[in-house]
């Protein structure tokens, strides 16, 4: 990278940044793409998991955004039909002596025949009302003494971290971007006109630095943009709002679903999504929507958090989750942009907009900011689009078609192949190849998980894993599933992976270590036994 002058280089190697990289390189630029962590180390893997228009926008009138959103879901269920999957969601209906109230029903349906108008009809499946019967079918633990009957709609699903690192491969493998994560920026310098002409990186693996050199950048680094702002313009800067969202894991027998529920958090005017994992026998709960202003690498999931969160569902529900249910917790942070000089800041997040910001500082640098993950395309083409002053000759942008990384005409006929190709697409035939030469690489290894030995080792030789935070938490979900669980196996993986990665002795209990301190410090820090 050091000995090459790119066109572009992206900070951030989230779903946005790895969403312009692909944007960028399809379209005849030479990019690398860098992160100071792991690929979708920071927000893009701590998301609900959902690809979806978002109807309490409609509330707000963000019609145009419900729009974008909607259409950017269908992009992605086509554009990477392996990783993004269509999913019920069920809002129950509840009441006294059988009946719902009718401005209830009737506000439900004027919003979910809105969410059809504005771009649901294009997932095949319109929104439709259901029994209490069929209620209970998907969450048979509703409570029966008020639940009257409930409405169906679809949205649908995909694993977050996987969708960001697939970009990313695609951008690589597909369109000869340059990728690195663990290599952070740490400045910007500018030639005598002013023009953003090379990024100061860190290794943060070798503790070695390296400059890149290039002709733009792009700040793609989500809640941390106004480092970058202010790297690039030596000035404070503070438009960025992080707002923390918080989830947990409980075990499937706790808490049973076949769709993702949405139900009403008592005493405020949120709602909570109750959602099951897909092959796991886990259902998690989230999400929390609270200002945040502590340490940006390190938001942790409170006492105060969990209690939010299970008791919404106590509320609706005769599961009665404790705490004790909890197995696993994640806490990320959403970039929102902060409100306009002279607005005032509401008390709560979730009143915020979800649009996004493209910003060029006139020297080369060009800022996204703001958006979800459902909209990273879209993001990534306005983004790429305000590089065109820069460049003689910017191609047209490619992907509202482009298909990502690992999408082809293969398809699975077991339930081994299903779950590799949910994760891998395609390249599920180079892990079972692995599988056919080592038998015992076909074992799982995570007690209630689906993952196979052999995953583990395509991670490292191909997904550029180096840890074992980076296998457990991104590559796999298995800590966000069940930590716990995942502790216990951990050695055994560390032993797997130790020789692919060339670790002796110390440096696997060092790895060991490290994942051990995870689990405690996110455990402890909900307040939940260790």
């Amino acid at each position: 990278m050091a000995k090459t002058t790119f066109d572009v280089v992206v900070i951030g190697a989230g779903m946005t940044g790895a969403g312009v990289a692909v944007d960028a390189a399809s379209r005849g630029l030479k990019v690398a793409l860098i992160d100071a962590g792991d690929f979708a180390s920071g927000t893009s893997s701590k998301s609900s998991k959902m690809v979806h228009g978002g109807i309490r926008y409609l509330q707000q009138k963000e019609f145009r955004l419900v729009y974008e959103n909607l259409r950017e879901r269908q992009r992605l269920l086509e554009n990477a039909p392996f990783l993004v999957r269509p999913l019920p969601f069920l809002i129950p209906l509840f009441g006294k002596n059988g009946v719902a109230s009718k401005t209830l029903v009737k506000g439900y349906s004027t919003a979910l025949r809105l969410y059809d108008l504005t771009g649901g009809w294009r997932i095949g499946t319109r929104y439709r009302r259901i029994n209490k019967a069929e209620a209970l079918g998907h969450l048979p633990t509703l409570k029966t003494e008020t639940l009257v009957a409930g409405f169906l709609y679809m949205d649908a699903r995909g694993d977050d971290a996987r969708v960001a690192l697939a970009l990313a491969r695609t951008a690589v493998l597909d369109f000869d971007a340059v990728a690195a994560n663990y290599l952070s920026a740490t400045g910007i310098t500018h030639d005598s006109s002013g023009r953003a002409t090379q990024v100061l990186c860190h290794d943060e693996i070798h503790d070695t630095d390296v400059v890149l050199k290039t002709r733009s950048v792009v700040n793609a680094t989500g809640v941390w943009a106004d480092s970058i702002f202010a790297m690039a313009e030596h000035e404070t800067s503070h438009r960025i709002t992080p707002a923390k969202g918080v989830h947990v894991s409980v075990p499937r027998v706790r808490l049973p679903v076949d769709v993702a529920a949405v139900l009403t958090v008592p005493g405020d005017r949120r709602s909570i999504f109750v959602v099951p994992f897909e092959e796991a026998p886990y259902t998690y709960i989230g999400t929390t929507d609270t200002a945040y202003d502590g340490d940006l690498d390190q938001p942790d999931c409170t006492p105060e958090d969990v209690a939010y969160l299970l008791n919404a569902v106590n509320e609706w529900t005769s599961s009665d989750l404790g705490p004790h249910d909890v197995t696993g917790v994640w806490s990320g942070l959403r970039p929102l942009l902060a409100p306009h000089e002279g607005k005032h800041l509401s008390e709560r997040t979730a009143d915020l907009s979800r649009r996004h910001q493209v910003t060029d500082s006139k020297d080369g640098v060009i800022h996204i900011t703001g958006g979800k993950w459902t909209t990273y395309r879209q993001m990534a083409e306005d983004t790429v689009d305000a590089l065109a002053p820069y460049f003689a000759r910017l191609g047209k942008v490619q992907t509202k078609r482009l298909r990502l990384h690992g999408s082809g005409t293969w398809r699975p006929s077991t339930r081994t192949q299903t779950h590799l190709y949910q994760r891998f697409g395609t390249e599920a035939k180079d892990i079972l190849d692995l599988v056919r030469i080592d038998p015992t690489l076909g074992e799982p290894v995570i007690d209630n998980q689906p993952y196979i030995k052999a995953e583990f080792i395509f991670s490292v030789r191909r997904e550029m894993a180096t840890s074992l935070v980076d296998l457990l938490t991104r590559r796999t979900r298995a800590h966000l599933l069940d930590a716990r669980a995942t502790r216990k196996a951990a050695a055994a993986i560390a032993e797997l992976v130790g020789p692919e990665l060339g670790w002796d002795d110390e440096r696997r209990d060092l790895e060991l270590r490290r994942y051990e301190e995870l689990v405690k410090k996110e455990l402890s820090a909900a307040g939940l036994a260790t």
